[in-house]
């Protein structure tokens, strides 16, 4: 029997799944996934920063402060690209560790009796969800509902009010640029966007979380669909059913509740990898199958087509003569042969293979390429 908390949880980190996911989308079009890692961790830099100065772990200034983090993050990373001594994936690799270790240096020597835990920021623990409430509008609900439903609905505005800017800016900047938009400032605002996400989610389910609920459902739902649209409704309907599903899977297996949400996101990955009706490793395999069939029905036409009405015809168009010439099995020969029959390409007679006339066009045709 499910009771109100385990509601509660559940509505906060599907919250947290539908507000990651939106932004995600285009972190993985972008093919600037790594930036998720970076950003959810650099944000507590700005986290740390902001408190030096504000002195209140619960003032909103620290959402502020944590997006600027996050776009400090990107203009560092700009920078050290600009130099052209390194790639992204190595830039980012010296920026995060180094904003983000500063963050963990400062608060194990400060702010030891603060509430700021760096493995709570890792880990998070929606568990706790339920307890830290707030009431709003009569409505006397946990404080995560609240703020991370107004994260989504700024997400989502953002993305309904821009989607054609961050469509383009996304699949072609240059000609973004050539119609009076600025790609630069679309990609810090998404960076932005991403580091509120993050900041907003480290109380209730940790950075880790975070990076698992941007980047695996949003990949999962690339394999799924080519059109952008589908591939944001799907993001989210799989990040959703994640934390639904993982928060059961903790409950069974008695773990940490977003560590297994994260897991989940990675079953999704690799049944969209495996099962995808086009990108998927299956349907990848049953294609190069079924070419590879093609290829040898094609060999085996301009076979009999080269040697038909030939003194040796009676010997070369033959089932036995093909496993000699071709190198073929018996077993695969035989099957070749029946599929082209069956496909009304040859026929069998006494033993030789005589072509049909819809045999020698398709003969004729791998001929010609």
């Amino acid at each position: 029997m499910i009771n109100q908390a385990q509601i509660e949880i559940m509505l906060v980190a599907s919250l947290v799944a539908a507000a990651c996911a939106l932004p995600g989308v285009f972190l993985v079009l972008r093919r600037v996934a790594l930036m998720s890692d970076a950003i959810s961790h650099t944000v507590l830099f700005g986290i740390v920063i902001g408190f030096l100065f504000v002195r209140d772990i619960h003032s909103p200034w620290l959402i502020l402060f944590a997006a600027a983090a996050g776009v400090l993050t990107v203009s560092l990373t700009e920078l050290l690209l600009r130099t052209r001594r390194m790639g992204e994936d190595a830039a980012i690799g010296l920026v995060f560790p180094a904003l983000f270790s500063i963050a963990v240096i400062i608060i194990t020597r400060d702010f030891s009796s603060i509430h700021i835990d760096t493995d709570a920021v890792l880990l998070g623990e929606l568990a706790f969800a339920p307890f830290n409430r707030a009431v709003f509008l009569g409505a006397n609900l946990p404080k995560g509902v609240w703020i991370m439903g107004a994260i989504l609905l700024i997400n989502l505005v953002l993305l309904i009010l821009f989607y054609k800017e961050l469509k383009l800016a996304t699949f072609d900047s240059a000609l973004a640029a050539a119609l009076g938009f600025s790609p630069a400032l679309i990609h810090y605002g998404l960076m932005a966007s991403v580091s509120v996400t993050a900041v907003g989610a480290f109380d209730h389910v940790g950075s880790i979380l975070v990076i698992a609920l941007m980047i695996a459902p949003s990949a999962a739902a690339y394999l799924l669909t080519d059109r952008l649209s589908r591939m944001l409704v799907i993001s989210v309907v799989i990040a959703v059913a994640s934390a639904i599903g993982g928060y059961y899977a903790a409950r069974l297996l008695n773990v940490n509740i977003s560590g297994a949400m994260a897991s989940i996101t990675g079953v999704f990955f690799v049944a969209a990898l495996i099962f995808a009706p086009e990108r998927g490793l299956l349907a990848r395999a049953i294609q190069r199958r079924r070419r590879s069939l093609r290829f040898a029905e094609e060999m085996l036409l301009v076979h009999l087509n080269r040697h038909e009405n030939t003194a040796d015809a009676a010997t070369e168009n033959t089932l036995h003569h093909l496993v000699d010439e071709l190198n073929w099995t018996p077993t695969f020969a035989q099957s070749t042969v029946q599929r082209a029959s069956q496909h009304g390409f040859l026929q069998r007679q006494n033993g030789s293979l005589n072509l049909t006339d819809s045999g020698r066009q398709v003969a004729q045709r791998a001929l010609s390429r």
